[in-house]
């Protein structure tokens, strides 16, 4: 099958091979220079990573597409409002286990994150779907997603941490994340055909510093011992949660898209859009939302993403088959 051959995603490897390392060998993420460290350097790739998704953004392609209104709602209260509520339902439950409550708040994380511009696009097109309404919602998510997901967090992150601060995280999105999106976006007419003529050496940029982050953010956590005070157990129950979630918006989103009839090109955006999550907005955000040991938020995202890549590229092949 077409979609075997994106299976495994060497992207995919690396981060687990960056766990590995992070695990073997976390005492390198304590280096330091003076007052450059890894972290100096994360923060720079974060900023890289946003000016170039600013750059690179087809914005005509994005706004041109507004006329199809009732999908772009559909999709968007799918992503940001169904998933999280989905989500709150289990907060009776872990309220008062902390364990419990820590890996609650790291899947209710992923509930809250935006959806992937690449992956959505190039599956709604396999899939024969409709490619302008994917690219504005996958394109306009992310914009969202910068400011819903840390409203969003702020309602566990202060019982969590203790520390979270909304006014100070927020000064720390605009500076790190809105502050490049924009400058990308105005420097696009002087350098859009720059970075598209290297737009494959700038990709690998950003999946270093997704890199980067995993590896520190798992070093932190290796070295604190927090996977051994929390257990196995607990960590395939993530497992089964964040499978099973995706499973119910999955069929969910095809269910209302049909109910509310749709065309067959527009279900497939529907229920491809709605589902993604973004592992590149879930790695940088964290680490400005977050503190001390950031690998535990990061596992539900991580699990999630491999688990919708392999998936959707199946569906979309099927779907794909049915209009061959």
């Amino acid at each position: 099958m077409r979609f075997l051959k994106k299976i495994p995603d060497p992207f995919i490897i690396s981060l687990f091979v960056a766990i590995l390392v992070a695990y073997f060998f976390p005492k390198i993420s304590l280096w330091n220079y003076g007052s450059f460290n890894l972290n100096t350097i994360i923060d720079i790739g974060i900023v890289l990573v946003f000016f170039f998704y600013g750059l690179k953004l087809n914005w005509k392609e994005v706004f041109k597409d507004l006329a199809n209104w009732r999908m772009h709602i559909l999709i968007q209260s799918i992503t940001f409002i169904l998933f999280p509520l989905l989500v709150l339902l289990g907060y009776p439950i872990v309220k008062l286990d902390s364990t419990y409550f820590t890996l609650f708040v790291a899947i209710f994380y992923l509930a809250t994150l935006p959806s992937t511009v690449s992956s959505s696009v190039v599956m709604v097109s396999i899939a024969k779907g409709n490619i302008p309404s994917a690219i504005f919602n996958a394109s306009i998510s992310g914009i969202i997603g910068i400011v819903v997901t840390p409203l969003w967090m702020s309602l566990f992150l202060s019982k969590n941490g203790g520390d979270f601060n909304l006014m100070s995280t927020f000064l720390d999105l605009i500076l790190k994340i809105i502050l490049p999106v924009i400058l990308g976006a105005l420097a696009q007419p002087f350098l859009g055909n720059f970075y598209n003529k290297y737009k494959k050496q700038f990709s690998n940029l950003d999946k270093l510093t997704i890199i980067l982050i995993v590896y520190n953010s798992f070093s932190h956590t290796f070295l604190d011992g927090l996977f051994n005070k929390i257990g196995l157990y607990p960590l395939l129950i993530v497992l089964v949660i964040v499978i099973i979630l995706f499973f119910v918006v999955f069929n969910f989103s095809k269910w209302i898209a049909i109910k509310m009839k749709f065309n067959r090109e527009d279900d497939i955006t529907i229920q491809f859009c709605s589902t993604k999550k973004s592992l590149v907005h879930g790695s940088v955000i964290a680490a400005v939302l977050f503190t001390g040991d950031l690998g535990i938020y990061l596992i539900p995202i991580m699990l999630y993403h491999t688990f919708q890549l392999i998936y959707v590229s199946y569906v979309a092949n099927q779907y794909a088959k049915e209009v061959e």
